[in-house]
């Protein structure tokens, strides 16, 4: 590993650790509300808040907290190596005399993020159904392994891994490639200097480009990895969730239903990419990196 891909991948791991800590309440306020498929009026939760304050009173502060040990093993891997590979993938579809077009800043974003995303999937699948668990003794990491090995063998730990590719590759394309041009597009066209301001600037333009066009595929990446290992599946696989004609999220719940947890998936977008990106830049230019 060169000394440029070693600042990143380190850069990326403190980032990556600091944003998750501090938004990872709203993750799993998320998780929770994408898992409700009743109707209005019939379900646990009303809303993020409502959701936040109803974890908190009933499993304790802790409750907001199940998964956080994969949660962060996912997010030191994953997106550490989706940085390490973000720049050198630009700069290989990129011709290095002229300015990067915006749509190869978001094929390569898409692309290191997929790549890693199918990697760690395991992870993920670990700290959903950590997350979703609401009632009787909480789960470890060590439960879930088994029950998924038991019930579906090691492909289990890969159920999800089609949407969540696609939401990844989504989710990178508009928040690595978004952020990137818009940081660009902020010092040189609007003339802000290169700094926390404009760097959490472009982590609010990013955040919400995020939010906007992955939450639907994110649903069902989280619907498909809790019911990994279980007796029963509600859905076959992402295609059946998103498009069967009376099988599907739309068919039995409406459109609006791809979009719920959009709130949370919102304000931790807008949140986790300003701690991550400040602390990201920061670190690079602590230690050189251009």
């Amino acid at each position: 590993m060169s000394q440029d891909a070693a600042i990143r991948f380190a850069a990326s791991s403190v980032g990556s650790i600091i944003a998750e800590s501090i938004t990872y309440p709203i993750d799993t306020a998320k998780v929770r509300l994408q898992l409700q498929s009743g109707a209005a009026g019939t379900t646990q939760y009303r809303g993020m808040l409502d959701c936040l304050s109803t974890v908190t009173r009933q499993e304790g502060l802790g409750g907001l907290f199940n998964g956080i040990n994969p949660a962060l093993v996912r997010q030191v891997c994953y997106s550490s190596l989706t940085l390490v590979l973000y720049e050198p993938i630009r700069d290989a579809i990129s011709d290095p005399t002229e300015d990067i077009p915006f749509y190869k800043r978001l094929l390569a974003a898409g692309t290191s993020g997929a790549i890693a995303i199918t990697v760690f999937n395991p992870t993920e699948i670990l700290k959903t159904q950590m997350q979703a668990s609401s009632t009787g003794p909480k789960l470890s990491m060590l439960d879930v392994t088994k029950a998924v090995y038991r019930g579906d063998g090691i492909r289990g730990f890969w159920a999800g891994v089609q949407p969540n590719i696609a939401r990844t590759f989504l989710v990178n394309a508009a928040e690595l490639g978004t952020y990137d041009q818009a940081k660009h597009w902020l010092v040189h066209n609007v003339g802000m200097a290169e700094g926390p301001v404009a760097h959490i600037s472009a982590s609010g333009i990013a955040g919400f480009t995020s939010a906007v066009v992955s939450t639907p595929v994110d649903v069902v990446k989280t619907r498909l990895m809790n019911q990994a290992g279980g007796a029963s599946k509600q859905y076959s696989g992402m295609m059946e969730a998103l498009f069967h004609p009376s099988k599907s999220i739309v068919a039995n719940e409406g459109f609006t239903a791809l979009y719920k947890g959009f709130t949370p998936i919102f304000w931790r977008k807008i949140v986790w990419c300003s701690a991550f990106f400040v602390v990201y830049e920061r670190l690079r230019d602590v230690l050189g990196v251009e």
